[in-house]
This record gives C-alpha cells, sequence and structure tokens, in this order.
C-alpha cells in the first residue's frame, strides 16, 4: 500500500524451474500509474529469474514507463508501488 494516496496492490507469483517467474499476476486499486506500472511490471518480470528481478535497478521500470516521475515523489512512488510488492515477495520466498 502506498501510504501517501491509497493505492494498494495484491501481487502473486508462481515459480517454475527453481527460481524462474512463471506467471504473475496482480488486483489492486489506485490511480492509473500504480495500475499501469504494475501491469508492465507483470510484463518485465514473467519469465526471468528471481534473482535478476531482486537485483533490477527501478530505471528499467520507469524507462518501460516512459513518463518523467523523477520530479514528483508522490507519483514516482505509485509508479513503484507494484516493483517493492514484488521484491518483498521475492525477499520472503527466499528467505523460507
Amino acid at each position: 500500500q502506498n501510504p501517501l494516496c491509497g493505492d494498494e496492490v495484491s501481487i502473486t507469483i508462481r515459480f517454475a524451474d527453481g527460481d524462474r517467474i512463471d506467471a504473475i499476476r496482480f488486483e489492486g486499486r489506485g490511480c492509473a500509474i500504480s495500475q499501469a506500472a504494475t501491469s508492465m511490471l507483470t510484463e518485465l518480470v514473467e519469465g526471468r529469474e528471481a534473482a535478476e528481478i531482486a537485483a533490477m535497478p527501478k530505471e528499467e521500470l520507469l524507462d518501460e514507463l516512459g513518463v518523467p516521475l523523477q520530479q514528483n515523489p508522490a507519483r514516482l512512488k505509485c509508479a513503484l508501488l507494484g516493483l517493492g510488492v514484488t521484491l518483498a515477495i521475492l525477499g520472503r520466498d527466499r528467505q523460507r
């Protein structure tokens, strides 16, 4: 959840072949930026290794969005909400 605006994203990841992300889905509510960025994130990470995603710079997602958000911290948080949730999931999964 983004405390600045109340956007919410719930992400489910299915793994195959060890750490490869076989499928990733999300549900959420909020502004167009958070929902579009999370949708684009699912396309970026599906089929890739979890370690690769854990090391992925946020700029990769921001470049994919193609909208300059660095000047607006609240909108930047919206755009990175899905990535933050995904990284939290990957971190928890690796600790098991």
